[in-house]
């Protein structure tokens, strides 16, 4: 029995399945860990996305921003960007089906056993893992219920870029959502920073990454996507320990999965054609 956390796959079924040939993945036995971003801007969203509803207790997908825009779009009248993939979605004959099983997705996946993390983005420096869960699950029973649509409707909010505990409940739950699905940057003070994609070395000297913010000890290890010009890269010397785990498969890069459960955390990869040009994320 293996436990597999694989990168974003943004609409590129035909890459995952290939990976999952590689690791002779069997549903009766292993599991999958998707970090989010399971569709938009690849060219087999719908595909994809049925394909991992399908896994069912073989897998856990954590949301991710390209996901939430896909249900902001269907749910909120949202217009789609041109760069979007997500028409086939929208219109398919079991879309009620599948809006309604990705809503009701975490925003973080923990397991103590393997003392690891799951997340689209990344952890705020300030929390542990208990007010990470706590956070993921207050958008999650959102998200699930009646009141999604006024959720995905204010979601597009850069602001409040900074937690505090006296925030009101659309705050607290837009600084969720920003932090678990889009964060890259943080300023010294601890405010996120949305507007810079690229590597830390091109990045101005103000802005840390988030995962090199002087925290306590998390006590798991954090795998993450999101953040393609990072590339597969483990962050063991950092101030958590961390894996990112997109390395540009939508790019025409590759898509990279790691046994969990293995002290070696082994990696696997296979090419992906490109879906995209960088920079369009």
């Amino acid at each position: 029995m293996s436990t597999y956390v694989i990168g974003d796959l943004q609409g590129c079924l035909d890459p995952l399945k290939r990976l999952l040939e590689q690791i002779q993945f069997d549903p009766a036995r292993d599991t999958l860990w998707f970090v989010g971003d399971i569709v938009n801007r690849g060219p087999q969203s719908l595909a994809t996305l049925r394909y991992v509803r399908e896994l069912a207790d073989s897998s856990i997908t954590v949301l991710g921003n390209h996901d939430l825009h896909l249900l902001a779009v269907a749910y909120t009248g949202k217009k789609s960007k041109g760069k979007d993939t997500l028409g086939d979605i929208l219109h398919a004959p079991d879309r009620d089906e599948l809006l309604d099983w990705l809503r009701q997705r975490p925003l973080v996946h923990h397991d103590a056993k393997l003392t690891a993390l799951l997340v689209h983005a990344g952890i705020p420096p300030a929390w542990s893992i208990q007010d990470s869960l706590a956070h993921a699950h207050e958008v999650q029973k959102v998200l699930s219920g009646d009141s999604a649509v006024e959720l995905l409707s204010i979601m597009y909010n850069d602001q409040p870029d900074m937690w505090r505990d006296d925030h009101s409940e659309s705050e607290r739950l837009i600084y969720s959502i920003n932090a678990f699905t889009r964060m890259r940057y943080v300023k010294s003070d601890g405010r996120m920073e949305f507007k810079n994609k690229g590597t830390p070395k091109l990045a101005p000297a103000n802005l840390i990454p988030w995962f090199d913010m002087p925290r306590q000890p998390l006590g798991a290890r954090i795998f993450f996507g999101h953040w393609s010009t990072l590339g597969l890269i483990r962050l063991p010397n950092h101030a958590v320990e961390a894996l990112a785990m997109d390395s540009g498969c939508l790019w025409g890069g590759r898509l990279t999965t790691i046994r969990v459960d293995d002290p070696e955390l082994p990696m696997y990869s296979e090419p992906c054609e490109e879906a995209a040009k960088p920079g369009l994320e």
